[in-house]
């Protein structure tokens, strides 16, 4: 039986990058989608045509995280697509529908991003692991949270995107203390600057900033490099470094003058 991983958001974008990673690896995946069908079918297509073998299933799966009701009957069709649940994927999250200076932030905006950014994952993933608790199966169980260079890089006009990813770097961190001594490996990767839908309508600042060395490697991320890294750390390549966090941008991190 081939191992199960929930991908949440997985179908476009980094998302669809992880899933389609994880189909190539030999996993069975479970695309969570919240709204858009059509994308997410396109996804569970493109993943079979990746595969492995034969034995290896792939399912859509609506629901929108930040709903209780919605994160149970997730949770709930997962772990019975292929009897067990081996590893969960918190790669779901949304950017402000209109960027806005801090002393402009919206309550309804900040209170969305972080009602599905945040609050969201942090839910899931505690339902998650309980249910493995009560299996008595948290033995080798991953968890990986896809957070942002946001989470420590400063963007004044989108300031609940930022808080919201730290959130999540601080959950991965959380996650990973509490169950390290129960088996389980929790790791958060960090994306920077990806070519995906969200980052659409600022392709030619970043072009511009791309050309002028923001990024020492002077190229766009895809979704497909954050899907190497997430495969790397599902699969159990690094099972002494729960609570890694993994920067995938490029070195844009890298303190420079």
């Amino acid at each position: 039986m081939t191992k199960t991983i929930l991908v949440t958001g997985g179908g476009r974008g980094i998302g669809r990058g992880v899933c389609l990673a994880l189909a190539k690896a030999g996993f069975s995946v479970v695309i969570n989608y919240a709204g858009n069908e059509k994308t997410a079918l396109e996804t569970l297509n493109m993943c079979t045509e990746a595969a492995k073998d034969d034995n290896q299933l792939f399912a859509i799966a609506q629901g929108d995280i930040s709903s209780e009701e919605d994160r149970k009957r997730l949770i709930s069709f997962a772990f019975e697509l292929n009897g067990s649940l081996d590893g969960l994927v918190n790669n779901a999250g949304v950017a402000p529908k209109e960027r806005k200076d801090l002393l402009e932030m919206s309550l309804e905006s900040y209170e969305r991003l972080m009602n599905i950014n945040l609050k969201g994952p942090l839910f899931l993933t505690q339902a998650v692991v309980n249910r493995w608790e009560q299996e008595k199966s948290l033995q080798d169980k991953k968890i990986v949270f896809v957070s942002s260079i946001s989470s420590t890089t400063v963007s004044t006009d989108r300031g609940e995107y930022c808080m919201s990813k730290a959130g999540i770097s601080m959950a991965a961190s959380l996650f990973a203390t509490r169950l390290a001594s129960e088996g389980s490996q929790v790791y958060e990767v960090r994306p920077g600057i990806i070519k995906t839908d969200m980052t659409s309508g600022v392709v030619s600042k970043y072009d511009r900033l791309l050309e002028e060395g923001l990024v020492p490697q002077m190229r766009w991320g895809t979704p497909e490099d954050i899907g190497n890294a997430v495969t790397s750390l599902v699969k159990g390549d690094f099972p002494f470094s729960t609570g890694t966090v993994i920067n995938v941008d490029g070195g844009l991190h890298i303190p420079r003058l």
